[in-house]
């Protein structure tokens, strides 16, 4: 089944990605996922949200460019080569991949994000002061 897919396009400075999920979160829009790709002018933002057209008409009432774009969401098998046999099956049948993210993973009413950041002891004493949980790798079955 085809799901729409809001890519918002932003300039790349400082506290866009606030202002995107700002917004959203003002208008009580949930994020299903998010994929960011950037150059060195601007970045994209890729999202499945709750409400489409809601958020849509939210994002271009606020001045942002967007696009919308329909996307297949699959299960792959939750073990150890699942990943692996769907895109091997991709290969072999010429099926090119423009481009995948994953969804968020829920659990115990929490969405898990991960992070890259350029100063980690600073990141986990910021997201402590919050009272956020940095999840350690043996919690989500990472050895």
């Amino acid at each position: 089944m085809n799901i729409h897919q809001i890519s918002v396009f932003l300039e790349n400075r400082t506290g866009q990605l606030a202002e995107i999920t700002g917004i959203l979160a003002e208008n009580h829009i949930d994020l299903r996922a998010i994929s960011i790709a950037e150059t060195a002018d601007y970045g994209i933002v890729r999202m499945i949200v709750d409400n489409t057209d809601a958020a849509t008409a939210i994002l271009l009432n606020a001045g942002y460019i967007l696009s919308t774009t329909w996307v297949q969401v699959i299960a792959v098998p939750n073990e150890p080569g699942g990943l692996a046999s769907v895109l091997k099956a991709l290969a072999e049948n010429s099926i090119a991949i423009e481009y995948m993210y994953s969804l968020f993973t829920h659990g115990d009413h929490k969405a898990y994000m991960v992070f890259r950041v350029s100063e980690e002891d600073k990141f986990v004493s910021l997201m402590a002061s919050l009272g956020v949980a940095v999840i350690p790798a043996g919690e989500l079955g990472i050895r």
